[in-house]
């Protein structure tokens, strides 16, 4: 169950979208339950791994879980630092979080010929979000969408988890008795939790 959303979308967008391949750079921007799942799964497929958020507390759990570099975007350009850190910038970049800055930072902070993958939910009223083509065409981008992964793939991620490559468990803050649910729901918006928290009953 818990690899349900978080794990099934990351993994299905870096494997069978990007491609994503062993000592390729990886930008991940939001370290939310996806951003996270990204994470594991870009380590254990053997890539170099940059976590990019405005939340600390999220940033270090990226840091404990192994990410080669993290940017606290609060207080730094990441697209800036990024290029600091590659020199050509990253061969593939993911929003994990769903907004038009980290859509348009991910592409930005790409080498050419590098991939875009939009995980994050583009919610916005109108169904569209402004993205700079012009940097698309430019640098030969490949912009690539992706939602979910059916039943049938999920053998190949279930193998990773077997061999001990990819540890969801390691993304568990913390568990709390089954009552507690429905506060830990309701405060959600206002106190988004880091990592994984179980519900015990």
């Amino acid at each position: 169950a818990a690899l349900g959303c978080r794990f099934a979308t990351a993994y299905r967008g870096l494997t069978n979208r990007a491609a994503l391949q062993p000592n390729q750079t990886i930008a991940i921007f939001g370290c939310g339950g996806v951003g996270l799942s990204a994470l594991l799964i870009a380590k254990a497929l053997g890539a170099k791994t940059i976590c990019i958020d405005i939340n600390d507390a999220t940033l270090q759990k990226a840091k404990e879980l192994g990410a080669d570099y993290i940017i606290y975007s609060r207080a730094n350009d990441p697209v800036k630092k990024i290029l600091e850190i590659t020199h050509t910038g990253a061969d593939v970049a993911v929003d994990a979080l769903g907004s038009e800055i980290t859509a348009n930072q991910s592409l930005l902070s790409l080498k050419r010929r590098g991939k875009h993958i939009q995980l994050g939910l583009l919610l916005t009223p109108d169904g569209k979000t402004p993205i700079s083509m012009a940097r698309a065409i430019a640098y030969e981008l490949d912009l690539l969408g992706s939602h979910g992964m059916a039943a049938v793939d999920y053998p190949e991620m279930l193998k990773l988890i077997t061999q001990g490559k990819l540890k969801p468990q390691d993304l568990i803050t913390k568990t709390v008795p089954l009552e507690s649910g429905p506060e830990l729901l309701k405060n959600l918006d206002q106190q988004p939790a880091t990592g994984v928290v179980i519900l015990n009953p």
